[in-house]
């Protein structure tokens, strides 16, 4: 499916919907500030069984095509060990690389940015060499709790996945609400399932990388950048990482990352596991839930392994 937009449209909308200075000119949460107090007291009211769904991938320890960068897992200290040992325990040690696409993560508001700038207008070099010293994933210490909204894209198209390179236009999402009897609005974290996981699984791994290191993936189309400001989401996850790719624009490589998280400060899940959300929320005909996730407290941090949960 072609996109709708030409270069020179998505850029003009990255003039039009940018939220710098919404909230003052040193604001670094970004559309986060969308979720007050009252919106957490809302969510936490969603709750009625107590069933809690986890949304991350296991972490994945060896080599795939769209994982050149496993997770290192050592054992510092094993059963063995501990038996010769007057310290009778055991302990690992794990280093983790999770921007790109196995990790469940979440991105932070200096990861990307546009014309030398990140959210705000704050430039690309108050990023250096000890991390991030404007819109670090710290600004998001506190966790964060919303109402959640999942948005099942394969169910509505009536198929098991969509494949890589399929365009998400605003006219899904939409005909997603009908669906799920569900409205997304301001403060809620949005999540779009394209079946990735299910696909993965299906096919027994995914199709190597393109020129550039990029997997080609399904996901939004430029033209939902629109579509999710006037919603005012607060978060946006996706079993991919939000963006299709190729993107159809040559110089413009992630329309989604650069709107939401330079434009319009969205943070960004990439990676999550859907599957068994969308299966639970299907069951319970319910698409809305309390949605909780504490980012690793990174000081000067560009994002953080995750595993968010919805609380039906």
């Amino acid at each position: 499916m072609a996109t709708q937009l030409t270069s020179t449209e998505v850029k003009g909308l990255f003039d039009k919907l940018s939220n710098w200075g919404r909230w003052g000119k040193e604001d670094e949460r970004g559309a986060l500030n969308f979720i007050t107090d009252r919106k957490r007291v809302a969510a936490a009211r969603l709750v009625q069984t107590g069933e809690t769904v986890s949304m991350s991938l296991p972490l994945a320890t060896a080599p795939a095509t769209d994982n050149p960068n496993p997770v290192t897992h050592l054992m510092i200290q094993t059963g063995v060990d501990a038996a010769r040992s007057s310290l009778a325990g055991v302990a690992d040690y794990f280093a983790i690389s999770f921007h790109g696409f196995s990790t469940t993560h979440i991105d932070a508001l200096c990861h990307v940015f546009w014309q030398g700038k990140m959210y705000n207008g704050f430039d690309a070099a108050e990023v250096g060499s000890q991390g991030a010293k404007k819109c670090a994933i710290d600004i998001a210490s506190q966790g964060i709790s919303s109402r959640g909204v999942l948005l099942d894209i394969p169910k509505v198209r009536k198929v098991e996945w969509l494949e890589p390179g399929d365009h998400i236009l605003p006219a899904d999402l939409d005909a997603a609400e009908r669906d799920h009897h569900v409205s997304v609005g301001e403060g809620d974290v949005l999540l779009i399932r394209t079946g990735r996981a299910t696909r993965r699984r299906a096919k027994r791994g995914w199709e190597p990388p393109q020129a550039g290191g990029f997997l080609s993936l399904p996901g939004l189309d430029a033209s939902c950048l629109a579509w999710l400001h006037e919603r005012k989401v607060a978060v946006l996850g996706c079993d991919g990482v939000s963006d299709v790719f190729p993107s159809g624009y040559d110089d413009i490589l992630l329309p989604i990352h650069i709107g939401t998280l330079v434009v319009m400060g969205i943070h960004l899940i990439d990676n999550a596991d859907l599957d068994a959300l969308a299966a639970a929320s299907q069951r319970l005909g319910r698409y809305e839930f309390q949605f909780v996730m504490g980012p690793l407290v990174l000081k000067r941090g560009t994002g953080s392994p995750v595993n968010p949960f919805a609380i039906f």
